[in-house]
């Protein structure tokens, strides 16, 4: 990223398209709703709510993040999206089970008019789900025009002047990239000839980028990170994210884990599991799709405890997750973790957690920060890989070669330090020696 000259204002409506209408996308779709007719607080959102620090303590100028970027402001979005099933999104939303009627009926007309565009569903990538509402075509090429051109007719029917996406669909069934995805030309080739490693997401985020949407990626799957992405995204210069949101389970592994080695305690386990009942729960039901989630969220403790570093301390550490779909929980998730650590002399010790977390709750408000913040990377003209939104993400994308940050702490420190260096803003360091000369 080049930091830019002069950032584009966001002037007109900005089309957010959400590639999964169920309970992540309706939860969003109606808090925002609700949020920009004062019904409601957008809890959770650092682009509503958050303020940031420039210059020093004593300069007491924290403004808030919506007042001091060029944001999208909540009354510019218009939503859309594409789902397995005809449901409006006051329909799925009532069948997520996630917002009470009470809260859906205050924006149910609004909701009514938010009706899915016919979703690309081949079911071999997510096999515990069978949609009515999708698309058919001769080859995976020809997919990818048909979301194109929805992509067009969007924007062109709520008047946008732009639009972008986040994937808020099922995570897909774990495979790793192919000669099909090492360039642009081996992935048009790979779309014409239905190639079998070219999923459903990939399929939308291809459309995507084609049309100039920058696209940030929700769940584990294989769908931006890869060569052939990353050179289309630099070719239409356009912004990409991922992956994964960072939610529950792993939201606070990115907490508690900085904590205790910063306090160079050691760790000999750290067992995690999941209760979930919603689709989600369901699809990752599915072994396959499993191992999209487990990768994802194995990588977070390997990469903060740096166990090659700190051989005493972490690099004997046993780590295991599970999730178990467990239908009578709903969105309600449950995530139990067991922390066996140690201390002076190797004495041992237990942390347990117990997190009833509502998922689409701690979702939604990253799906808004996503979608404004990639806007105002593509109006900043980023390009490519946005490393500065790894806040947001289970598996955060970086260059190749690059390895993820996942403490949050740096992670919070490097998001607000880019919106300083894109407003031209100093850069915080925290020494503070100049309080002390």
């Amino acid at each position: 990223m080049k930091q830019p000259k002069q950032i584009k204002k966001p002037e007109g409506k900005l089309g957010v398209l959400l590639p999964g209408l169920g309970a992540v996308a309706t939860t969003t779709i109606a808090g925002v709703m609700m949020a920009r007719r004062g019904l409601g607080q957008p809890i959770g959102s650092l682009t509503q709510l958050g303020t940031i620090r420039l210059g020093k303590r004593t300069d007491n100028r924290s403004p808030l993040i919506r007042e001091f970027l060029p944001l999208a402001a909540l009354d510019q979005i218009e939503f859309g999206g594409w789902d397995l099933f005809p449901d409006d999104a006051y329909e799925s939303a009532k069948h997520a089970e996630v917002l009470e009627k009470q809260h859906l009926e205050l924006v149910r007309e609004e909701l009514e008019t938010v009706k899915p565009m016919k979703a690309v569903f081949y079911p071999e990538y997510v096999k515990r789900l069978h949609g009515t509402h999708v698309k058919t075509g001769s080859s995976k090429a020809e997919m990818v025009e048909q979301v194109r051109e929805d992509i067009r007719n969007f924007k062109k029917e709520k008047g946008c002047s732009r639009a972008v996406a986040v994937w808020c669909g099922s995570t897909e069934v774990y495979f790793a990239p192919t000669d099909v995805h090492q360039s642009v030309a081996a992935f048009e080739t790979g779309l014409a000839k239905n190639d079998p490693h070219i999923s459903n997401s990939q399929i939308y985020a291809w459309a995507c980028l084609q049309e100039g949407v920058p696209y940030a990626n929700g769940a584990p799957n294989l769908t931006v990170d890869f060569p052939a992405a990353w050179e289309l995204a630099k070719e239409r210069e356009i912004p990409i994210a991922g992956k994964d949101f960072k939610t529950g389970q792993t939201l606070m592994k990115t907490i508690i884990a900085p904590g205790l080695k910063a306090r160079m305690l050691g760790l000999s386990g750290w067992f995690s599991t999941n209760i979930l009942g919603n689709r989600d729960g369901e699809v990752l039901d599915d072994p396959d799709s499993f191992k999209s989630k487990e990768v994802s969220k194995l990588g977070v403790l390997e990469y903060i405890l740096q166990p090659n570093m700190y051989k005493d301390l972490y690099s004997k550490l046993y780590h295991k997750v599970r999730i178990e779909y467990y239908p009578p929980r709903g969105d309600a998730k449950e995530g139990w973790d067991n922390i066996d650590l140690f201390g002076w002399l190797g004495y041992p010790m237990q942390m347990k957690i117990n997190f009833l977390c509502r998922d689409s709750i701690l979702a939604a408000p990253i799906v808004l920060d996503l979608a404004i913040l990639m806007d105002l990377a593509h109006r900043a003209g980023f390009h490519g890989t946005q490393e500065w939104l790894s806040f947001y993400f289970k598996s955060p994308m970086t260059a190749p070669n690059l390895y993820p940050e996942h403490d949050l702490f740096i992670q919070s420190m490097k998001l607000k330090n880019t919106m300083r260096w894109m407003m031209g803003e100093e850069m915080l360091t925290h020494l503070g020696n100049e309080y002390y000369d």
